[in-house]
């Protein structure tokens, strides 16, 4: 193209609009920028030790070594991923609760890239349904499903107190206002952003109410191992499958193998019988197909390791104990602290909540005052990332949250 006409060209990226910053990565962004030595990030969900880095596990390192030894391809993987790494899945998630040939599982980018074939199966091939998200949920929740084109509604979760779980809220929700063949979207343990978690009784009120309303459970297990433990984490999931035949669950291993960077986890559906279960499989594969073509090969990889090795595992669980029991002591020293600041203000409660996140009961001004005279980051909600927080730091913290409560 000749410069005459290269100058009559129409710009049509002109005047497109710039998006809003993502409401949790977005802080992150103002976090590197800020010049605050003292600042704090406890908005992005990571993993952090006692130095503030987030650490790669020793069972990974091991895992890697062995495998850069004995790579011999850097070839695409199919579709569906990696056998050994989806028959780790299956072992791990499901165990024996669940006969695997009604089991179909696929290997995604990260939990994220679970929750978007989910959500694109459900537009695909069973619409006109919806989906039905806890009040608060993880604020990607709502994106990924708009994206997919899924139309999304609320359930009560949280209590007018913020800080209790409203189990009547949710069942007359989920009773009264849904119809057969809808989508419901359940945290399997470590509800995000709130902490706070169905008991094991309320999971067989929610799973009774599910199965009588003809509800399709979407059951997104993101952090298992940092509520309960890696066996007890599966009570909500398993009592869901007690009573259901058909559900779709959603794993990330970013958390619990520190794998964040990797992007690993799985989309898995539970059919009714072997027969629907692949004829679903090759919907699912389709699905794929049409958008990352077939998953990365390097973080299933050290799942597959890991789990596939007894001392390795042992290892491994070892490491998310430890990873879980700090957090549970951070939690705690945080309400002690904050008791020792005079400011009257109980955070008891915190100790009810489990996983990575609390809810705080900070409002979006508090939490405007803490990023700008204290270099302290928090999601608007009020939700803080636990294991983001040092035991060095947490006089200083603590003073801050009094100062502006």
């Amino acid at each position: 193209m000749n410069a005459s006409a290269k100058s009559n060209a129409v710009h049509r990226f002109v005047g497109i609009p710039t998006a809003p910053p993502d409401s949790i990565l977005g802080l992150t962004e103002a976090f590197l920028a800020d010049k605050n030595p003292s600042k704090m990030n406890l908005s992005v969900g990571v993993y952090k030790d006692a130095s503030g880095q987030t650490p790669i596990l020793k069972c990974v390192k091991e895992a890697e070594r062995r495998l850069i030894e004995n790579e011999a391809t850097k070839g695409y993987l199919s579709i569906d991923g990696l056998p050994d790494y989806r028959e780790q899945v299956r072992s791990l998630v499901f165990g024996d609760s669940v006969d695997a040939g009604r089991i179909a599982i696929l290997q995604t980018p990260g939990g994220t890239g679970a929750l978007r074939v989910a959500a694109d199966f459900i537009v695909a091939q069973l619409s006109p349904a919806r989906i039905w998200m806890p009040s608060p949920t993880w604020a990607n929740h709502p994106a990924i499903f708009a994206a997919a084109g899924l139309p999304s509604e609320t359930y009560r979760y949280l209590g007018s107190d913020r800080t209790s779980f409203d189990l009547a809220g949710m069942l007359d929700d989920l009773s009264e206002k849904t119809k057969p063949g809808d989508a419901v979207l359940l945290h399997a343990c470590c509800h995000n952003p709130t902490g706070v978690d169905p008991t094991p009784e309320d999971w067989k009120a929610i799973a009774k109410t599910v199965a009588e309303r003809q509800l399709i459970p979407l059951i997104d297990f993101a952090y298992q191992g940092f509520g309960e433990g890696i066996e007890q984490d599966k009570v909500g999931l398993n009592t869901i499958l007690d009573a259901v035949d058909e559900a779709i669950v959603c794993n990330s291993f970013s958390k619990n193998f520190g794998l964040y960077s990797e992007r690993v986890g799985s989309v898995c559906l539970v059919a009714a019988d072997n027969e629907t279960m692949k004829a679903a499989q090759s919907q699912l594969k389709t699905i794929v197909r049409t958008n990352y073509s077939n998953p990365p090969r390097h973080g299933g990889a050290i799942v597959a390791t890991v789990l596939q090795d007894a001392e390795l595992t042992k290892l491994w669980q070892q490491e998310v104990d430890e990873m879980r029991q700090r957090i549970d002591s951070l939690r705690q020293q945080f309400v002690e602290t904050m008791k020792n600041t005079g400011s009257g203000h109980d955070f008891s409660f915190l100790l009810k909540q489990k996983g990575m996140f609390s809810f705080s009961g900070l409002t979006p001004m508090q939490v405007d005052e803490l990023k700008s005279k204290h270099g302290i980051y928090i999601v608007g909600s009020g939700r803080i990332n636990v294991a983001g927080m040092s035991e060095d730091k947490m006089d200083s913290l603590c003073q801050s949250v009094a100062s502006v409560l």
